[in-house]
C-alpha cells in the first residue's frame, strides 16, 4: 500500500483548557479525495490546522511524508475558509496567489521564473487568469474563493487541505472547484476538505471521514450507510432529527 501524504496517529488536542480532538487517527494517500464530515464543533479545522502544524498536540504524533508538520510548511496546500483572509488588504488577484509562495520564496526575495510560472499556472486552473490585475477587495464570493484555491495550488503541493470549500459559493464555482478537486487526484495528489454538503461529498470523494472530537467511522460512502454511524457522528438519537440536521426532507 502507498505510503500516506499524512499521517495522524492517537492525535489529542487541547485548546482553553478543554479537549477538542480525542485520540485521531487518520491516514490520507496520493490521489485520494477525502472528505471530513461532523457537526460544528467537532474539530474539523483543528484537524486540518494540527496537520499544518498551527496547533500543538496534547498527545499523539503527526507526520507529513516523513517529517513533522513544522518541517514539512509549504508542502501542503491549505484554503482556509473565506473569514480568514484579510481582503481589505489592497493586493491584485496576483499578488494575493502569489503569497501562497511565500514559505518557498521568503517574504523579500523576488519572485523567479518558476514562481511566476506556478501562479500563472495556478491561476489558470481556477480560471482567474483574465482578473489577475483586479483588486481582490473587489471579487465576488465565489471569485475570492478560487483565489483562495489558486494561492494554494501555486506551491504546486503533494497535498491539499481544505476548509468548507463549497460554502456561499455560486453554482460555476461549484461546479468549477468539484472538476478541478477530481482533476488533482486523478494527477496524484491528496485531497482533504471539510463541508457541510454532504450530497456533494458524497458523490465527489472516495472516502469519507465522519469526526466528532475523535474519529467516528472512516470509509468509501457506499460503506457508511448505517443510519446510526451518523446518528453517532452528529450527536442525534433519532433518524428524524439526523434527516432534518441534514437538510433531508420527506
Amino acid at each position: 500500500m502507498t505510503a500516506p501524504v499524512l499521517d495522524i496517529r492517537g492525535a489529542t488536542v487541547h485548546l482553553g483548557g478543554r479537549e477538542v480532538l480525542s485520540d485521531v487517527d487518520f491516514r490520507l494517500r496520493p490521489g485520494e479525495l477525502v472528505g471530513l464530515i461532523g457537526p460544528n464543533g467537532a474539530g474539523k479545522t483543528t484537524l486540518l490546522r494540527a496537520a499544518l502544524g498551527l496547533v500543538p498536540l496534547h498527545r499523539g504524533a503527526i507526520t507529513v511524508g516523513d517529517r513533522t508538520p513544522r518541517q514539512a510548511q509549504g508542502s501542503l496546500g491549505y484554503v482556509p475558509q473565506r473569514h480568514e483572509f484579510a481582503w481589505d488588504f489592497p493586493v491584485t488577484v496576483e499578488g494575493a496567489v502569489a503569497t501562497g509562495r511565500t514559505h518557498l520564496t521568503g517574504p523579500l526575495r523576488r519572485r523567479a521564473a518558476r514562481d511566476r510560472e506556478a501562479v500563472a499556472d495556478a491561476l489558470d486552473r481556477v480560471g482567474m487568469t483574465g482578473l489577475r490585475a483586479r483588486p481582490v477587495g473587489e471579487l465576488s464570493g465565489g471569485q475570492r474563493q478560487r483565489v483562495l484555491v489558486a494561492r494554494a495550488l501555486a506551491l504546486r503541493p503533494g497535498a491539499l487541505l481544505l476548509d468548507e470549500p463549497f460554502t456561499g459559493i455560486d453554482v460555476p464555482t461549484q461546479e468549477l472547484l468539484s472538476g478541478l478537486l477530481a482533476g488533482l487526484r486523478d494527477e496524484g495528489v491528496a485531497v482533504l476538505m471539510t463541508t457541510h454538503d454532504l450530497a456533494a461529498a458524497t458523490a465527489l470523494c472516495d472516502r469519507l471521514c465522519l469526526l466528532n472530537r475523535t474519529v467516528v467511522a472512516d470509509g468509501a460512502p457506499a460503506a457508511l450507510a448505517d443510519t446510526d454511524i451518523w446518528l453517532r457522528t452528529f450527536g442525534l438519537d433519532r433518524a428524524e432529527q439526523l434527516l432534518k440536521t441534514l437538510g433531508v426532507t420527506g
